[in-house]
This record gives C-alpha cells, structure tokens and sequence, in this order.
C-alpha cells in the first residue's frame, strides 16, 4: 500500500455496534487499512442522541435507555474523535463513511422514513463540500444510500452489493446501482465515488476486509492525484 502521509481521510462513526451504530468490523478495518497506508485519519461523529440503543446480545431494543452517538463512537476511536459539525471540509482529502444500522438510524433517517429521508445536516454539508472540491469520498455496507440521497441528482454510480430490494431503493434516488462481490469496489470515476457491500454481503470480517482494502486504497489514490 501507497505512504499517504501527507493525506488527511475523515471517518464518519454512527456509534459503536451494528445494530444502532457503525459496524465495528468495518470501521476498524477502515481504520487499521488507513494506518497502514501512514494516512492521518480524521474520525467524527454527531453529538447528538442514537435513533435507538439496541441490546446486542437478544437483539432488543432497550426501551427508556439513551446514549450519546458521540460518545459511543469514542469507543471505537479510542477518544480521538470530533463532533462532525466542527470539521471542515478543508482540512480533509477524503471521507469514508462505514455502515452499521447507525449509518441508516443516526447519520440519517431511513430507517424510519425510508424514501423520505434526510439526512443529519452536518453530514450533508461536509459531504457536499468535499464533492465540490472534487475530492474522494467512500461509502461501505448500507451507507451508499447517503450518497444516494445527497448525490442522486448526479446519478452516481453504488453498490449495495446483489441485494435486489435495496438495489431498487438507491434508484429511486436517481443513483445507478451496480452488482458488486464482498471483494470488489464500485468506482464511479467522475464524481470520485467508491463504494464496497461489505456485511451487505459478508460472510466474516476477512471478506470484507478485501473490499475495504481496496477502497481506502483507491480512495488514497485519487486523494493522491488531486494533490500532485
């Protein structure tokens, strides 16, 4: 993998644990592939609460209990995290967002509204002002149904994997999904897009590490290019 040392990658967390928050699994992938490459790395979250707070064990919902998906993220980041309202988009030459319910939940409201969605204000605007500097952005898992949202008007180029019904809830966005193993990326090359279906298709944690791989490397790649 490419030194990146002179590149910044922010990572946007949705809490910690799949079910009401970033996917562990790949977030650390995302982050450890990051680090090999010597990239510095950026990680933010919302402060503000979680749609919901699921127990991960049973697989309920924990009613009355509430948490933090700042704090929660802070888990995962080891407390070097940043509430996303306070990044700015020229401090980064990339952003990748893992997936994780949270991603569905807490950095937007599909979950709940599905095709009326919107999504956290913060986010969107970081995201379109990295768009309009023309640097990359990397969406994994479930997440590219942000950038279908915020993009679609671009018809951007995603994969949610092979997964029909989902495949059609990103169309109806106006972005054009694309059938895609665990290993493999999409790159949609004129908006600086990557994605990778990740635990859309799974089955463990080396699988989907291929595919992260690839798209930290890429996202590197085209972070490099605009730089040089």
């Amino acid at each position: 993998m490419q030194n990146a040392s002179n590149l910044n990658i922010g990572v946007v967390l949705s809490g910690s644990g799949w079910k009401d928050g970033s996917e562990i699994h790949e977030a650390v992938v995302t982050l450890l592939h990051l680090d090999r490459a010597h990239a510095g790395i950026v990680m933010m979250a919302p402060d503000t609460e979680q749609m919901d707070v699921v127990n991960h064990l049973t697989n309920k919902q924990i009613h009355g209990e509430k948490r933090n998906i700042l704090i929660e993220s802070a888990r995962i980041a080891r407390g070097d995290i940043r509430d996303i309202k306070n990044v700015s988009a020229s401090e980064l030459d990339g952003l990748i967002i893992p997936g994780g319910s949270g991603a569905m939940k807490n950095l937007c409201d599909f979950a709940t509204k599905g095709i009326n969605m919107t999504v956290n204000p913060h986010l969107e605007k970081l995201l379109k002002e990295i768009h309009a500097q023309k640097k990359p952005l990397g969406f994994i898992c479930i997440a590219p149904m942000i950038a279908a949202k915020v993009f679609g008007y671009e018809h951007p180029k995603l994969t949610l994997g092979n997964n029909s019904g989902a495949a059609r809830q990103i169309e109806a966005f106006g972005a054009k999904h694309v059938t895609c193993p665990v290993d493999d990326i999409v790159l949609d090359e004129t908006l600086k897009i990557v994605t990778t279906p990740a635990y859309m298709l799974g089955p463990s944690i080396s699988y989907i590490s291929l595919g992260i791989e690839k798209l930290v490397q890429k996202i590197l790649e085209l972070a490099d290019t605009r730089n040089s």
